[in-house]
């Protein structure tokens, strides 16, 4: 059963995001599985991820995907609400994967930096 205070958004494809869900589970913890992909978190929900986490925008996103150039996201002259809407967008582009838990959270790059929140 998923413990609602845990979450993980989360890529199956990705091989940090799996090793991050297994690590976690190996822990005894049962996070909410968020595919991110699938359902987009709001640009209001990425703001709060991000001052939860105590960084940028900027280092949430993936910087090496092609859509990042494309979209012209690497232009200094925008804003976080602009940034934050491109994620919202474009998930791909999201820094993966992303755990909270009760009010904190962490990327999981590498998997052990996770633990550090519970």
């Amino acid at each position: 059963m998923a413990d609602q205070s845990t979450r993980i958004y989360h890529n199956p494809r990705c091989s940090k995001s799996r090793q991050t869900l297994a690590l976690l589970e190996e822990k005894g913890l049962h996070p909410q599985v968020i595919k991110y992909l699938e359902t987009p978190p709001s640009a209001d929900e990425l703001a709060d991820l991000v001052a939860t986490m105590g960084c940028s925008v900027r280092d949430i996103i993936r910087v090496k995907e092609n859509e990042y150039k494309e979209l012209g996201l690497d232009s200094p002259e925008l804003d976080d609400a602009a940034l934050l809407q491109a994620l919202s967008q474009h998930p791909k582009l999201i820094e993966r994967p992303i755990v909270t838990h009760e009010g904190k959270a962490a990327i999981g790059r590498p998997p052990e930096n996770v633990l550090r929140i519970f």
